[in-house]
């Protein structure tokens, strides 16, 4: 399995190209993914108003690409209310899952409304935890888990105060290491390029991949280089990361039938 992270570069124009961007960006790709690979896309790359045209859009990305498309985010119009939610498809078009972001950030607070639906799914045999920029800031939402992830995927949409993204970028690579060797999961984060805005917070570009089972300081996170990365998921050494942590008392994994 192959993860293939995003980091395109977006901006926040209702009447701009994101989705023409995004699908360009994934054309040499085409036919070149095994269906248990696995693209993920930013949140609320698609701006446009309409659900039905975003579900088309990741539909129609898994079918071109022949792998499981990780639908980034969009804000859903839900009897008169918003709120910030994704799908996941796989190499047919289907949907297989949908998440929502449980914990809105900042202003976005003003529009749309808290979600519900928990992103867990399975793809090639492995539980995968979804979970929307903000929400992976909270590590209680990983007690919610009906199993331990082997995979974190988070689409973000990351905004700084600084006049830099470098603080963004070093503080989102800290966390999804700590998560990554905590939980005992690889972890990956697609994000919008940094790009400067004089009216809002502008995005820091903070996308990339945690591993925890390296034994290289330097490759714990390796950023996103350009605008698409592909990172290769071995299980093999994620196993034996958990039974070495396990086998020394340092790693505690669920029973099946407990809840945490």
């Amino acid at each position: 399995m192959r993860l293939i992270l995003t980091q395109p570069k977006l901006a926040y124009d209702f009447n701009g190209d994101n989705v023409g961007v995004v699908e360009r960006m994934l054309v040499p790709f085409e036919g070149r993914c095994d269906a248990d690979d696995v693209v993920v896309l930013p949140e609320h790359f698609d701006l446009r108003e309409s659900r039905a045209e975003y579900e088309r859009t990741i539909a129609g990305l898994s079918r071109r690409l022949g792998c499981h498309v990780v639908g980034g985010s969009h804000h859903e119009q839900r009897d008169g209310q918003r709120v910030n939610s994704g799908i996941v498809t796989n190499p047919a078009g289907e949907t297989i899952a949908s998440y929502e972001k449980l914990r809105p950030y900042a202003s976005e607070r003003g529009y749309v409304q808290q979600g519900e639906a928990f992103g867990e799914v399975r793809i090639g045999g492995h539980p995968v935890l979804i979970l929307i920029c903000a929400d992976f800031w909270f590590s209680d939402v990983f007690y919610r888990t009906r199993e331990l992830p082997d995979l974190v995927l988070v689409p973000a949409l990351s905004v700084t105060r600084k006049p830099t993204p470098l603080y963004s970028q070093t503080l989102w690579g800290h966390l999804a290491v700590s998560r990554a060797y905590e939980f005992g999961a690889y972890v990956g984060v697609s994000d919008w390029a940094h790009l400067e805005s004089s009216t809002l917070p502008p995005p820091s570009g903070v996308g990339g991949f945690a591993d925890p089972t390296t034994a290289e300081p330097l490759a714990l996170y390796r950023p996103i280089q350009g605008v698409v990365q592909v990172y290769d998921l071995d299980w093999q050494a994620l196993t034996a990361f958990r039974e070495d942590r396990m086998s020394r008392g340092f790693f505690w994994k669920r029973p099946a039938e407990e809840s945490w």
